[in-house]
């Protein structure tokens, strides 16, 4: 996706996230496009990307729709995620990690040291977050060599912000973010560790709290709103 269509998709996801854009409100190409300054593709990219993740409904053939989603829906789907995603852990720690997968997980790991090394984060830096972080997930997935478990979570993935790929990131407190995200970052380096030990049951466990403590990031981390639908869309891992 061009760099507006993420720029459009990020806060379209937290606008729905933040309530501003409420279950029911209608999307249109033209006005979205007019509203961030962008042309009609970036803004037809981002609605189908909203679409697959399961945030937007089309509406009469001629836009969307925002769904309707409780916190609830999100926290089934969050939770079935880090049980998928704990067992490729599992499963990969058991079988051993290549030395491709390896150097490619001590390359996410690099980049995302450097990223938070300097003490807080930009939003082009959470960009990056972003890429390395599919990465980081996507080899851990395909190390288990369980195709059934990558089929369950693309099926899963259309569920609201159940998707590793699904990032709501507030501007307006960037330092809250630095520490969620850094976080996070932090939890990949105690998979690898377990991982590269062949600790099976030590990587799923991580893997599920990975997934899991993204429900609890505003409560942790002391987020100023209280909208009890932040809470939980702040997905981050």
């Amino acid at each position: 996706m061009s760099k507006p269509g993420q720029l459009v998709l990020v806060a379209l996801r937290k606008m729905i996230a933040s309530g501003e854009l409420a279950a029911g409100a209608r999307l249109m190409e033209i006005p979205t496009a007019e509203l961030f300054g962008v042309s009609r593709m970036p803004v037809r990219m981002a609605f189908r990307t909203l679409e697959q993740e399961g945030l937007l409904v089309r509406f009469g053939g001629r836009g969307f729709q925002v769904r309707s989603v409780s916190a609830d829906d999100i926290a089934g789907a969050v939770e079935v995620r880090g049980v998928l995603e704990g067992l490729a852990a599992r499963q990969t720690a058991e079988r051993g990690l290549s030395q491709q997968a390896r150097e490619t997980l001590q390359r996410c790991l690099y980049e995302g040291d450097q990223l938070f090394a300097k003490g807080f984060v930009t939003e082009e830096d959470l960009e990056a977050y972003h890429d390395l972080n599919m990465r980081f997930h996507q080899v851990i997935v395909e190390g288990s060599h369980n195709p059934a478990i990558a089929d369950a979570l693309a099926r899963n993935d259309h569920l609201p912000f159940a998707s590793v790929t699904a990032l709501a990131v507030d501007r307006h407190d960037m330092a809250r973010e630095y520490r969620r995200f850094n976080y996070a970052h932090m939890q990949h380096h105690s998979v690898f560790d377990a991982l590269v030990n062949g600790q099976g049951a030590r990587a799923e466990a991580i893997m599920r709290e990975h997934a899991n403590a993204t429900l609890r990031y505003a409560e942790t981390f002391g987020a100023a709103t209280t909208d009890a639908r932040m809470k939980v869309i702040l997905p981050a891992s």
